[in-house]
């Protein structure tokens, strides 16, 4: 498996987006099933954002500061994503806004990623080249399992 640390964050926006389309796909009545599915796409998105936040972004500051922009709008994005699923933690599946919040987030995420990926992760790419960008995913692996839950204790929650 490739230690590449922007590879990892596209396999990471890979995962959600699955997350999304089976949200997408699952019926108006399947409140169990968009619950379970809720909470992965949130545990999914805290883990990544942290591990964006705290490792990815200052290195990729560090190495492109022209990119410093995108890393500003990147935050602020967290910020956005972070408060909708703080909301989606606690709410009822059969609340009539909950598939709403979801929408609105999965289209939040859905511009982020597209932002990254195209317009600056190939800067970073070009700024750090292949033996930093595969110490920097390592740094990123090891952190992935002490990174938090909980949407509110990222640093974008107070951005």
């Amino acid at each position: 498996m490739s230690t590449d640390a922007i590879v990892l964050l596209k396999n990471d926006h890979k995962t959600v987006e699955k997350l999304f389309k089976e949200f997408e796909k699952a019926g108006p009545n399947a409140h169990a099933t968009k619950r379970k599915l809720a909470d992965s796409i949130i545990e999914e998105l805290t883990v990544h954002a942290f591990i964006e936040e705290e490792i990815f972004y200052p290195a990729a500051r560090s190495a492109a500061p022209d990119t410093k922009s995108h890393v500003l709008e990147s935050v602020e994005e967290h910020h956005v994503v972070v408060w909708l699923m703080s909301e989606l933690a606690g709410m009822d599946p059969e609340d009539e806004r909950f598939d709403a919040k979801v929408t609105v987030l999965t289209e939040s995420v859905r511009h982020h990623v597209e932002e990254e990926e195209d317009e600056w992760f190939p800067e970073v790419r070009k700024a750090m080249g292949r033996k930093q960008l595969q110490e920097l995913g390592q740094r990123m692996l090891d952190a992935k399992p002490a990174a938090p839950r909980d949407p509110l204790k990222l640093q974008s929650a107070t951005a």
